[in-house]
């Protein structure tokens, strides 16, 4: 079945509630996209020190945490890494809510390129691939307190 739309029609009604995430793989990390977001609900980054993500968009990122963990990139990167702790939730802060912007932050792991210190509106952001499985620890425990 092919479906064609001609110029015209408006299918907002069909759009999804959140933008989607991609992920790119490479040199034992994984890079998010999160491409078509407003400026207050981008994802906010310390490279180096920790990200931060609008609250209603945890369990999306969480989904997104766990297909990285089903990748096969995902175990070649933990069988090789030298830190065998690297994948524990102590690389990570607990989850900090700041009622101001509604966003959740950890500290730990995460980068976008840019040095300037400060958490900084980034629409890409890189986490090696060992250290994801601490940060989804992090994000599931906040959601269980939360829910």
């Amino acid at each position: 079945m092919t479906l064609e739309l001609t110029g015209g029609s408006d299918f907002s009604a069909l759009a999804p509630k959140s933008t989607r995430w991609t992920r790119r793989y490479a040199g034992g990390a994984v890079t998010f996209r999160c491409p078509a977001r407003t400026g207050d609900r981008t994802p906010r980054v310390w490279s180096d020190r920790g990200l931060g993500l609008p609250e209603d968009e945890l369990p999306a990122f969480a989904a997104q945490l766990r297909r990285v963990m089903k990748h096969e990139a995902y175990w070649v990167a933990r069988a090789v890494c030298a830190d065998r702790r690297a994948g524990d939730a102590s690389r990570w802060s607990p989850a900090r809510y700041d009622d101001e912007d509604g966003f959740v932050y950890f500290a730990g792991p995460c980068a976008h390129g840019d040095r300037w210190p400060g958490y900084r509106p980034a629409t890409e952001f890189t986490i090696a691939l060992p250290h994801v499985r601490g940060l989804r620890i992090r994000i599931a425990a906040y959601l269980a307190d939360r829910g």
